[in-house]
């Protein structure tokens, strides 16, 4: 056996005290104990929404164990400690999520658009001052930041939006509409791209500010979807008060801003969608397979094994793009791959989900591990679109990637 390094021990060290803290704080999942339906890990779907009640309780729960976790210091490993992070390296980061996994722990999904989008760009681009006020509220779970990107002429073609933005002194005062918004109505900031010189070329003329969600003048209405949820919102603004300390970036540099924030979606996205928590991906459809009977044909099992190829496979890519980052690189084009597969995986699961179910995914009998289902079918078309649409990434993919000729203006 080789020698232990100074940097082993130290990671060993925080190992134990991780597992230590977790033991302390949490239930541990019974270990090598196969899913089964109905028994604590309910299926909850990729976009689902459950009546405001529950969903404020299961908001409340994430904020809880955010906070605990950052208090007791695994709440934001790798981040700075003058932030109130605790200054590790990703090695930590690792090795605390695989022991975080075999506990049982809310859903902090809410968490994913501020953590893996908005805090990126916030540390890129805004003032130390804006930073070090939002950054560790963000990690603790005291803020859930949104994302108010597109509008009702101005989705994939985000160069196309006409919310304003004027200048009055040291404020911006806003006027305009976003849509699709994903947990505005949980939201305490967002990130927010306006046009502020119309007289430019589109792609110059906009400018990034985060805005306070519950500033007068916001209005947040929900858009209720045929999953039964109503997780995105309309989001007006109506001579919205922004300090000019908020804005992201210079002025009309709001397009470099919105890169660093889509570049990371598209990561957060193809590397994290999954079928919420609980049992991974493979481990439901398997349940869901065994569960209706059709294990044995060899047609499914096939179907089934592809799935699972691809899951892997798309495991590794964002490994690889993980690394990437952690080597020092920005998110660039080449996550757009790594957004397009998990969009294409998730739709080839609801397709199989439906052809193994067949009519038991339309009708609610209570039997557990069909109707639920539904809404994670009614729900995954919205990968298509959210973090630019297919057309958009493909176009991405093979201008900026695979250097293809531009498609035609």
């Amino acid at each position: 056996m080789g020698s232990v390094t100074a940097e082993d021990e130290d990671l060993e060290a925080f190992r134990a005290r991780a597992r230590a803290f977790l033991d302390d704080h949490a239930d541990r999942r019974p270990a090598d104990e196969p899913f089964v339906w109905g028994r604590g890990d309910d299926f909850v779907g990729i976009v689902e929404e459950g009546d405001p009640e529950t969903e404020a309780a299961a908001v409340a729960a994430a904020r809880r164990w955010a906070a605990t976790r950052f208090d007791a210091g695994f709440g934001w490993i790798d981040g700075p400690v003058e932030l109130g992070g605790a200054g590790l390296s990703g090695a930590h980061v690792r090795a605390y999520r695989g022991l975080e996994a075999a506990y049982d722990l809310p859903d902090l999904s809410i968490f994913t658009i501020g953590l893996g989008m908005v805090a990126p760009t916030i540390a890129a681009h805004a003032r130390p001052e804006v930073a070090a006020r939002y950054l560790p509220p963000l990690h603790r779970g005291d803020v859930i930041a949104c994302q108010l990107f597109s509008e009702p002429g101005a989705g994939s073609d985000l160069a196309s939006l006409s919310t304003r933005a004027v200048r009055d002194g040291d404020e911006w005062v806003l006027d305009g509409q976003k849509v699709w918004t994903s947990n505005a109505h949980h939201a305490g900031i967002g990130e927010i791209i306006c046009r502020t010189d119309p007289d430019a070329p589109k792609h110059a003329g906009m400018t990034a500010f985060l805005v306070d969600v519950h500033a007068p003048g916001v209005e947040v209405r929900p858009l209720r979807q045929m999953t039964g949820g109503a997780g995105f919102n309309e989001v007006f603004f109506t001579g919205v008060r922004v300090p000019d300390s908020h804005r992201l970036g210079g002025v009309g540099e709001g397009w470099g801003v919105a890169l660093t924030t889509l570049m990371n979606e598209r990561a957060s996205i193809g590397s994290g969608m999954g079928l919420a928590r609980g049992p991974g991906p493979f481990e439901r459809l398997v349940a869901l397979t065994r569960f209706v009977g059709a294990d044995a044909d060899p047609v499914t099992r096939d179907r089934l094994a592809r799935l699972y190829t691809t899951h892997v496979v798309n495991g590794l890519t964002a490994k690889r793009a993980t690394a990437a980052l952690r080597a020092g690189g920005l998110p660039g084009p080449e996550l757009s791959i790594l957004k397009l597969a998990g969009t294409q995986h998730l739709l080839a699961i609801a397709e199989y989900v439906a052809g193994v179910l067949g009519p038991a995914l339309c009708a609610d009998n209570g039997e557990w591990g069909t109707f639920a289902w539904t809404k994670l079918v009614c729900g995954v078309p919205g990968g298509r679109l959210g973090g630019g649409s297919d057309e958009i990434v493909r176009n991405i993919i093979g201008e900026r990637v695979l250097g293809l000729p531009r498609e035609p203006r």
